[in-house]
This record gives structure tokens, sequence and C-alpha cells, in this order.
């Protein structure tokens, strides 16, 4: 380890996880670097939740009031019938199962310009680059980066997401790790001819739905269209093309506003389109490589938890790697003492399943039901699931001494 610091730590990805990493590592006295194959910080993006545990990692990390006011506060979701007619209307804490006052949702982008510029001025940001090779060995990790740059670290931390290179280097191919939960999906933004406000719009028929996400009285909307499929695409459907091909063939016989939809995602320049999956990894780490967020343990936009587990886990892993002089001390205790509450997330992926995406006739109509019983006030407890990590506190004199206690 350097004796200028506790040592040096390659951290892949700047997104969620990567930044919030850094955040706490250099707090702990690590010399950080960050890498990222996009040009920049990336904006745009879903609203996305920071409930329970994560919420306490925010405010830990002191960004906690940037994020209430970044807070999209939405005012209600409306459930469709195929045919466009109302089916239900809940408040949006109770398709989330998160805690009205207590969990923010934010623009994806919000979020990750408030984690870049809580470390910009102490961290070193690579963009425009990627991780190409690794070799680990006994002194540290040699990193050949896709520029043809050679580096040496000590720790290298891949937080490059469901469809990591750092986890393909080091574990093998994604295929071993993936669960196909059984849907694909696109989304994009599309303008908001519909004069929506701070609402949500779900439609759904059997194995289908679509969604219209409008963040405050933005003229621009997040749209999303859904739909199960027996088996994860092929290669053949990596082309962008071929993509819209398969989400217009199978909504080509919905009405509503569908065809519209469809039409502005073939128009669109922000389309992204991928299977519904989570990540389930045997271990975490090997040797002086490990993983975080989507990368280790990707839950699924069906949990709504990916955010908060990113954020939660990077809080874990950074905390171990302060409190061990050992790297694989550290890595244990970080998959020891958070992989109960990823696993614990991931299983809610089955909930919000059956809630957004029912698959038959019947199915959909015990949804509506179960929905039309439910209260357009905001619920008063959230699920246990999102608040079963207990983090650890730093109690010693100076960021990053190794003493910790169980909070409170």
């Amino acid at each position: 380890m350097s004796s200028a610091s506790k040592g040096t730590v390659l951290i892949s990805g700047a997104s969620i996880a990567g930044p919030a990493v850094a955040f706490w590592l250099r707090r702990y006295g690590f010399a950080v670097t960050v890498v990222e194959k996009a040009t920049g910080p990336r904006g745009g993006g879903y609203p996305i939740d920071v409930r329970g545990t994560a919420v306490e990692v925010a405010r830990r990390m002191g960004i906690l009031p940037q994020l209430r006011q970044a807070h999209v506060d939405s005012r209600r979701v409306t459930f469709l019938n195929a045919d466009g007619s109302e089916a239900a209307v809940v408040h949006p804490q109770v398709v989330a199962g998160g805690v009205e006052g207590r969990d923010v949702e934010v623009p994806r982008g919000d979020l990750a310009e408030i984690l870049y510029g809580a470390v910009r001025d102490e961290v070193e940001f690579v963009f425009d680059d990627s991780i190409d090779a690794l070799t680990d060995h006994e002194r540290g990790v040699d990193v050949t980066f896709r520029s043809g740059v050679q580096r040496t670290f000590d720790l290298v931390l891949g937080a490059d997401g469901l469809h990591s290179r750092t986890r393909e280097l080091v574990f093998g191919p994604e295929r071993q790790f993936h669960r196909y939960l059984g849907y694909c999906f696109s989304i994009f933004t599309m303008p908001n001819t519909f004069d929506l406000s701070r609402e949500v719009l779900i439609w759904n028929t059997p194995g289908r739905a679509a969604a219209l996400y409008a963040v405050g009285d933005s003229d621009e909307l997040h749209a999303f269209l859904n739909f199960a499929h027996p088996e994860p695409p092929g290669e053949a459907l990596r082309g962008p093309e071929t993509r819209c091909d398969l989400v217009a063939t199978t909504f080509a016989d919905d009405g509503w506003q569908i065809p519209a939809m469809v039409a502005a995602m073939r128009h669109a320049d922000d389309a992204f389109f991928d299977t519904v999956s989570q990540v389930h990894l045997p271990r975490w780490s090997s040797g002086r490589v490990a993983l975080l967020g989507d990368a280790a343990y990707a839950p699924s936009f069906l949990t709504g938890q990916g955010t908060s587990l990113a954020l939660a886990g990077a809080y874990m892993l950074a905390g171990s790697l302060a409190a061990h002089r050992d790297h694989t001390a550290a890595f244990a205790a970080y998959e020891r003492d958070t992989r109960g509450f990823v696993e614990l997330n991931q299983a809610q992926a089955g909930a919000g399943d059956a809630a957004l995406f029912p698959t038959t006739a019947e199915a959909l109509e015990k949804r509506n039901s179960r929905l039309r019983a439910l209260t357009v006030l905001p619920p008063d407890t959230g699920r246990p699931a999102h608040t079963a990590l207990t983090l650890p506190e730093h109690i010693g004199d100076r960021p990053g001494n190794g003493q910790w206690r169980v909070g409170r």
C-alpha cells in the first residue's frame, strides 16, 4: 500500500455506485481514480428512488438536502385498461413501497450530477476510456486501458453496471450470472402532448405494458414500453433497428397512445433497450478486484431498489476497506454484512412483476381489484426490505482510522 494514503483504488464506472464508493474511500484516506467510458458525467435517465437505508447513506454523505430539492414529488399513478379507460388511481408511494417525507425520487441524471459534484475535486476522473485488461498479482493490479495507457493500482472496483466489463474480465461471460426475468423493455423521451403534470400513467394488457412519466411540468415525458418475452433476445437484436422492429411488432395491434409511443421511440435519440434481469454471483470479489452495484447484484427495476443497493453497497464496501488492513478480509466482510440485504431486495422482484406487468387476463383483473381497494393517500410504512440493513457508524476522531460501531 502507498505510504501517502491507505492505498490506490481504481473504480470503473461513474454513474451512481462508482462516485458513491469514491466519496467514502477518499474520506477514509485512499487515493481514488474513476474511469468512465462516456465522455463526461451522464445526464438524463428515468427518475430513480432512494429509499430506506440508502436515505441514511445520503444523509451521512451530506447530499440529502440536494436530493430533497430535486425530489420529483409525483401526485398520482393512474392505471389504465387496454382501451385507455381508468382502472385505478393510487399514490406513487403505494407502487414504490416508499414512505412519504422520508424516501425521495429524483431524475437519475440529477443524482449522478450531485454525486459527481461531491467528489470531483478530490478524485481523479478519466473520461472517454475504459478497462481493457487486468492482471492481478501480489503487489497490485496491472491495468491496461482502452486508450493504451498502463497503470498499477492496489485495488480495482467494478461499478460498471448490469453489463459490467470488469465482471467479464474477472469472472467470465455475463450469461453465467444474469437471471432473466421474462421481460424486455424500451425507454425513451417524447414530447408531452398529453398535458401531463407530476403524474404517471401505466397502461396494461396481458403481457404488455406502457408508461408515461411526467416529471414536474416538463414539456418532455419519460416513455416506457415493456413486454413479456419467453427467452432473452439473441445477438440478432443487438442493433437499434431490429430492437425497434421487435417492440413495434409486439405492440402492433394495441390502441390508446401506443402507436404514438412506438413512433416516438423510432425517432428518439435516447432510446434504450434491454432485458429485465438480475445479477447473481456466488462471490463479489476475486483477488484484488471487487464488484458493487448492478455489476455485482442488480435487482432489476421491478424492485425499484437498484440505486438504493448501489448507495448502501458503496458505503459498506468502503467501510470494510477502511476497517481491515487486508483486502481479502475487507471484501469478505463487505459481502458477509451486505449479501442478506441484497438478496432480500432482489426477492422483491416478484411483487413488482405482479403489480406492474401481469401476463394473464386473470392476473391483471386481480391486480386491478387490489389497486382499487387502495387509498390515494401515501402509506404509513414502507417495505421492510428497504430498511433491513443496519449501517455501521464511524466514531473515530479522523475519517478512516478503522473504528466502527453498529448504528442504532
